[in-house]
């Protein structure tokens, strides 16, 4: 699903003593969806992302029933394992997740260690076009060293 805008920034905010983040209010707003829900998603280790639900739960479901229709028709009969692997992985890569009073984040166990981030500690939040991301400073800083090197031919292969 297309986004209505582009979600693009950066900033910097720090957890509170109960693993909240208060986002900002322009990220909220694009993540919260017409019927207030969000989706919480584990990305890659040290990231977390927030999606509007309705655009995630179209993007699993398009996936998941082509998948469906590979099984039933036989084309993944040799590739039970990994099957198995992306059940287990769709089982704990994402939660619903409620933003209080609009932009206020409680991070659940489980995604709390796979940020890696303690209490108090600092995130950095990211607009990635489609989504909100949640990173710990040290694994972003690392994302940027390896993809700002390419980000003109990256543009310009994507505008042209």
């Amino acid at each position: 699903m297309p986004p209505d805008a582009f979600i693009t920034g950066e900033y910097r905010r720090s957890l509170d003593d109960r693993f909240r983040l208060t986002l900002p209010t322009d990220f909220a707003s694009a993540v919260l969806g017409d019927d207030g829900q969000t989706i919480l998603a584990k990305e890659r280790y040290g990231c977390l992302s927030l999606w509007k639900a309705a655009d995630w739960r179209q993007r699993m479901s398009d996936g998941v029933s082509l998948i469906r229709e590979k099984i039933r028709t036989g084309r993944m009969e040799q590739r039970w394992t990994d099957v198995q692997r992306l059940g287990r992985l769709l089982s704990t890569r994402s939660s619903d997740v409620k933003l209080a009073n609009r932009s206020r984040l409680l991070i659940p166990e489980g995604f709390r260690e796979f940020l890696d981030v303690p209490k108090g500690g600092d995130v950095m939040i990211i607009g990635a076009v489609v989504c909100v991301e949640i990173w710990k400073p040290e694994a972003w800083l690392e994302q940027l060293r390896t993809d700002m090197p390419g980000f003109g031919d990256l543009f310009k292969e994507l505008s042209s």
